[in-house]
């Protein structure tokens, strides 16, 4: 494993374009280091290229950048992984109530759908029987 990677390193290995990794160092997720005339080019650290990873992890759960930040700070943080559990924990039982209520609210959708199929049937079945006589 290298001990460091270019912008285009994790863009390749995480299917991302560098703009979207640009944006998660502008939103405080990733702090490469800075080389080059003017500091141009960007090297990102094997903790970068983690917390890139739990960043696109904790999008696919559909946490916000800035709760996902929040997450990936507190495991920076000396303090009491219990404490980060908990968070974490919280953060997930909010996500979870809300995909219920959206599911909730789908199938509610989907079984209007369904009825109104049925009524559509029923109505071209008398259509077509009128217009077969």
């Amino acid at each position: 494993m290298s001990n460091s990677y270019t912008i285009s390193d994790l863009a390749k290995e995480f299917d991302l374009t560098t703009r979207a990794i640009r944006f998660y160092e502008d939103m405080g997720l990733l702090q490469p280091e800075r080389s080059g005339a003017a500091g141009r080019n960007r090297v990102y650290s094997p903790r970068d290229r983690a917390r890139l990873r739990l960043t696109l992890r904790a999008k696919r759960l559909g946490l916000s950048l800035t709760e996902a930040k929040e997450i990936i700070d507190l495991y920076d943080s000396p303090r009491d992984t219990g404490v980060q559990l908990k968070k974490f924990l919280d953060v997930l039982a909010v996500h979870r109530k809300q995909l219920e209520d959206q599911m909730a609210d789908l199938q509610a959708t989907l079984e209007e759908v369904r009825e109104q199929e049925k009524e559509a049937r029923q109505l071209l079945k008398k259509v077509d029987k009128k217009s077969a006589a």
